[in-house]
């Protein structure tokens, strides 16, 4: 669970409702027209639909999930295995690698490690590896064009409920006590359509993409990791080339690697 978007989208809310306290409001006001929710929200949602194939439209909640949760990688792992493979390929020879490879988890890694058994020519694993990266993020593209268009959406769907709610005022002119209750009606339609615009779909759309972006990182790491075991290089110097990929306080340390070390010699 990527606990900064779940904190970050709850205190978005939270600091509305205090603010509306603190000018004498009360939180249920928010909810005092439910019309405007479903205006809103489901507007936002149905426009976004008719701008999309079914496919990316029924795939919301794995965005909203993936937007969550994130992607579960742990590049100093990746590091050291890719280090220990190198030093066995070195050893062994490339064929070594078959067995191993068939353990790993991450698909993309076992995969290029694959295509290095199979003796297929470096340009062409480059080749193929990187035109999976770049469908993976034309994939991850649409679901963030979904989201950041269900945000552009949803205030053009408040000023529509707050436009629905004046009619029905200027119906009631002709009784002033209903105007207050049927005018602040009529703008909470506005407030939802801002409110879940900046506060729901565009902050989710942003996160999606930087996730995008993290995986699409770790997977060219991955890659060169993959091409320096086909290359032959020192395990020492493939460990460094793969660190450079991460930040200095990232990057694994004497202790992290005995202990990685240690792990996949008891695996």
């Amino acid at each position: 669970m990527d606990l900064a978007t779940i904190i970050g989208l709850l205190l978005g809310f939270v600091i509305v409702i205090v603010v509306m306290i603190m000018d004498g409001g009360s939180p249920a006001e928010l909810f005092a027209n439910p019309s405007a929710i479903v205006l809103t929200v489901g507007g936002a949602l149905a426009a976004t639909m008719a701008s999309f194939p079914l496919k990316v439209t029924t795939s919301l909640p794995k965005l909203v999930m993936a937007a969550l949760m994130g992607h579960k990688a742990d590049p100093v792992a990746a590091i050291e295995v890719l280090t220990q493979m190198a030093d066995k390929a070195r050893r062994e020879g490339l064929l070594a690698l078959e067995q191993e490879s068939k353990n790993l988890e991450d698909d993309f890694l076992r995969k290029g490690v694959m295509l290095v058994v199979d003796g297929v020519d470096p340009a062409q694993v480059r080749a193929i590896m990187e035109t999976e990266i770049t469908h993976m993020k034309e994939r991850h593209g649409k679901g963030v064009e979904f989201l950041n268009s269900t945000g552009g959406f949803a205030p053009t769907m408040g000023i529509i409920g707050t436009v629905m709610g004046l009619i029905t005022v200027l119906q009631q002119l002709d009784n002033p006590s209903k105007l207050g209750h049927a005018i602040a009606g009529a703008f909470l339609a506005t407030l939802w359509g801002i409110m879940s615009a900046n506060l729901i779909w565009l902050p989710l759309g942003g996160k999606l993409k930087n996730k995008s972006e993290e995986e699409a990182a770790y997977r060219r790491m991955l890659l060169e990791g993959i091409l320096a075991l086909q290359a032959g290089e020192n395990p020492r110097i493939v460990r460094e080339k793969l660190s450079a990929f991460l930040p200095p306080k990232a990057r694994p340390s004497e202790d992290s690697r005995a202990k990685a070390q240690k792990a996949g010699a008891e695996a």
